[in-house]
């Protein structure tokens, strides 16, 4: 008969092997889990955790009760899924792979980056003609203001809407812009129109309905412009995040995170801003973030409130929209703020300008 030593050696190898074969099954576990958010499905699934566990209790030779067994294994799969919530700290953008948050150059001296002071990224819904944009440069840049944000190409929810004046925008916001010394911002809704704006911009716009436009976020990844995107109306933060990882898993890390608000039931708002989703961003990712207080709350008398709220939650920045005459504007009018009322929050929110 083995003596009580040699049982508990064979015990101790026994356990050693067991680690193993659970740490082959979390990798396992963890592959399944990143391909199911590639195809969108949820990563729990309980009918095949119950197939799982009636399966084994099948195979029961009666030493461990059925419900021991079941017990067991339930720990297992909980332990398990873990591994798959985790799965987040293995990305690039993570806080914990880099420690440090990146100094992102947007030009001409200008950077962004976790802890610097709140940058303001501010201009007009839309380019709609040479001397909108000529005003909206010099009024921008008397107040100091840097990053100049304005659309050429507007995806709109009605196709009989205004859709921005396209490549010839962009001419006009070069033009206007560099003349100031700003640095300019502009959305690429398409593969198609991404290289052009490219060419005319600074810093490249995802906006929120391509957050999921998945072939157009590795292109965006492909260069190293700066890249701005925004959250979707309605996805997770997680999905938010993977939708950074693709950016800065195609080579391209210079990316900057906007809360622009959720949908919800509530009327009262364009969206419900989601301020929770600034610090959670920070402490999950390595990158900057800043809060679009007009297209989140769709209305002006509001906004200073908002943006002192996302400044006290952690925002990197905020953006808003300016405009010379709101009323006229060929888009959003009632969320850009003319110049009086421009002036007027800087001074109820920032200390700086």
């Amino acid at each position: 008969m083995d003596s009580i030593e040699s049982l508990r050696k064979q015990i101790d190898a026994l356990n050693f092997e067991i680690l193993e074969l659970l740490t082959k099954r979390a990798q396992l576990v963890k592959s399944i889990g990143i391909e199911k958010r590639n195809q969108g499905l949820k990563s729990y699934d309980p009918v095949r955790e119950y197939q799982q566990i009636k399966s084994i209790i099948s195979k029961n030779s009666g030493l461990f009760s059925d419900d021991s067994l079941t017990k067991i294994f339930l720990e297992i799969f909980a332990a398990s899924k873990q591994v798959q919530n985790n799965s987040l700290s293995d990305l690039i953008v993570s806080k914990s792979i880099r420690k440090e948050s990146p100094r992102i150059e947007l030009g001409k001296g200008i950077a962004i980056f976790s802890g610097c002071e709140p940058m303001v990224f501010a201009g007009p819904c839309s380019i709609e003609n040479h001397s909108q944009m000529e005003a909206v440069c010099a009024f921008l840049s008397g107040l100091g203001i840097k990053c100049l944000r304005a659309g050429a190409f507007k995806p709109r929810t009605s196709p009989y809407t205004f859709q921005g004046l396209g490549e010839e925008g962009l001419k006009i916001l070069k033009d206007c812009g560099e003349r100031f010394g700003m640095i300019l911002v502009s959305e690429a809704v398409s593969e198609a129109t991404f290289a052009t704006v490219a060419d005319y911009c600074d810093v490249i716009q995802i906006g929120s309905r391509n957050m999921f436009n998945y072939e157009l976020l590795k292109m965006a990844g492909s260069q190293s412009k700066p890249i701005l995107l925004k959250r979707h109306f309605s996805a997770t933060i997680e999905e938010f995040i993977y939708s950074a990882e693709y950016i800065a898993g195609s080579g391209n890390e210079n990316v900057i995170l906007c809360e622009r608000g959720i949908r919800t039931f509530e009327p009262s708002t364009r969206n419900t801003l989601d301020l929770s989703a600034v610090p959670l961003l920070k402490m999950q990712t390595c990158l900057p973030v800043i809060v679009d207080l007009s297209h989140s709350t769709g209305r002006k008398d509001i906004i200073s409130s908002m943006a002192k709220a996302s400044l006290a939650a952690g925002a990197d920045g905020v953006m808003v929209e300016v405009h010379p005459e709101p009323r006229t504007a060929l888009s959003d009018s009632n969320q850009q703020l003319d110049f009086s009322e421009f002036e007027s929050f800087l001074k109820k929110c920032f200390q700086t300008f």
